[in-house]
């Protein structure tokens, strides 16, 4: 026989007032929070005027421009002093020449010492610039290193959009020497947007390096591809054309990976150039 426990009054009245004095502390936890802080204002309270300290600013950055200035001063005059023509005229035109001492980089760079890192390494002079996010800068673009030898500047490392370009003889400083170099990096750059996917992208890097080297045979055959994929077949066949034009068929010897790429490319512009123009009649 089962058995049925009744619980006694005393625990009725106790369980009673329990669980609604748990409840008030449960909901007194959860509930907000009141923190006293110390007031950065009060009512009435005025903020002082900040002209004082834009002041102050604008004098040190006017001072410390000033002291800029001097010392560049002091570099130009001690770089053009010990120069000869042709490195005189090479500050006078912002470029960093072979031959330069390295007072002269800094004046055809208008940068201050504590732009480069310099280290000594045997007899010669390495210059890197102290931040690669602030690259010191010529006429000819940003300095990535510049060497020294005996106290002259014996090669120069520019960043170029797809690396870095040397200069390290007086034929790699002409303008058609770096008209060229500019020419490459373009290409290589139309280069990886076509692998990459982009034709727009590459067209418009191919269009700028053919202004600077229009006889480049592979460059014109390459924009062909390019315009006839995106089914523009008139300039695609002028392309095809002039790529075929500006090769001396005859020279050519398909031995060797890059000719064998030169000749697979014009038995293909060959082939389109039929093909577009009979589509064209």
């Amino acid at each position: 026989m089962s058995q049925h426990i009744q619980p006694s009054r005393r625990t009725a009245s106790f369980a009673g007032v329990a669980l609604p004095f748990l409840a008030l502390v449960v909901s007194a936890c959860n509930g907000p929070r009141v923190v006293s802080e110390t007031p950065v204002l009060v009512t009435g309270d005025r903020v002082a005027s900040a002209d004082a300290v834009i002041a102050e600013a604008r004098a040190r950055e006017v001072s410390s421009r000033a002291a800029r200035q001097t010392t560049l001063d002091s570099i130009t005059s001690a770089a053009v002093s010990s120069c000869d023509g042709a490195v005189c005229d090479a500050i006078g035109r912002g470029e960093v020449a072979l031959g330069m001492t390295a007072t002269q980089v800094l004046a055809a760079t208008r940068s201050a010492p504590d732009a480069w890192s310099i280290r000594q390494s045997g007899g010669g002079t390495v210059m890197t610039p102290v931040s690669l996010d602030a690259l010191p800068v010529d006429a000819h673009g940003s300095l990535a290193l510049v060497q020294l030898d005996g106290g002259r500047v014996s090669s120069v490392a520019r960043r170029d959009r797809t690396g870095l370009r040397v200069e390290s003889r007086p034929q790699d400083t002409t303008r058609s020497a770096r008209t060229v170099a500019l020419a490459q990096a373009l290409i290589r750059e139309g280069d990886d947007f076509v692998a990459a996917g982009d034709r727009t992208r590459a067209l418009e890097r191919y269009d700028r390096a053919l202004v600077l080297a229009p006889d480049e045979p592979l460059l014109n055959y390459k924009v062909g591809q390019l315009l006839d994929q995106q089914l523009r077949p008139v300039e695609a066949l002028m392309r095809y054309q002039k790529f075929l034009l500006s090769l001396e068929l005859q020279r050519i010897d398909a031995v060797g990976t890059q000719n064998a790429k030169l000749a697979e490319a014009i038995a293909l512009a060959q082939q389109r150039i039929v093909v577009l123009d009979r589509r064209g009649r």
